[in-house]
């Protein structure tokens, strides 16, 4: 076996350019790809690091900087903090809602859907129930998008009006509700498609996301 100091410029040039093809790999990737690649060049330095650790799949999403990860794995910045994208789901509104500050649900209906909801409320109570103070509610067979609150454990007048029904069987879809002073301004894939004016007045309340149904999330922000 050839050693490195036995070796010409230009094999050595050579051995350099694969190391660093190789360096999004890591170390380890690397001889992997390569027998014998570890008795031709030294041990890694700071240029080409040891594979990371592979993350636990129950690691949570809220990161120490303030972002957070997707199902995908990629870096979100967000105030909605979460442990698992899993439906039904919960998670934190950092500081409640206020105006100027939007909830951004990313997510792919179920093949077969009969429903799904997402609601913004006033904690996770169960008993009591905490108040809603919006619940969108996507039902499939009659193509509505229902809209309501509940406060005290009384639901108020159901709205239903919108130009079209905007969610496919088995297709991504994008939904953000915009927290402005009078009203809540919902948009699906970039068309706004309705308003719902304020029940509960407080906003910085609203400090809750509740996801269930016929769906799969795949981004929050």
């Amino acid at each position: 076996m050839y050693s490195s100091a036995s070796l010409g410029p230009s094999v050595l040039l050579l051995l350099q350019t694969v190391k660093l093809t190789f360096l999004p790999l890591g170390w380890n990737s690397l001889k992997e790809a390569i027998p014998g690649l570890p008795l031709l060049l030294p041990p890694p330095s700071q240029d080409l690091a040891p594979d990371p650790p592979q993350q636990s799949q129950d690691a949570e999403g809220k990161l120490d900087d303030g972002h957070l990860n997707n199902s995908l794995g990629s870096p979100v910045q967000a105030d909605v903090y979460f442990p698992r994208l899993i439906v039904p789901f919960c998670g934190h509104i950092k500081g409640g809602m206020r105006p100027g500050k939007k909830v951004l649900v990313m997510g792919i209906v179920d093949l077969n859907p009969e429903s799904f909801a997402i609601s913004l409320t006033c904690g996770d109570s169960e008993d009591p129930p905490a108040d809603v103070a919006i619940e969108l509610k996507a039902v499939f067979t009659d193509r509505q998008l229902l809209r309501n609150s509940c406060i005290s454990g009384e639901r108020g007048e159901e709205q239903s009006a919108i130009p079209y029904f905007p969610f496919i069987p088995d297709q991504p879809f994008r939904v953000e509700i915009l927290c402005e002073h009078p009203r809540f301004r919902v948009f699906v894939d970039g068309h706004q498609l309705f308003d719902f004016y304020h029940r509960i007045q407080t906003l910085s309340a609203i400090d809750t996301i509740k996801i269930n149904g016929d769906l799969q999330i795949t981004k929050l922000g």
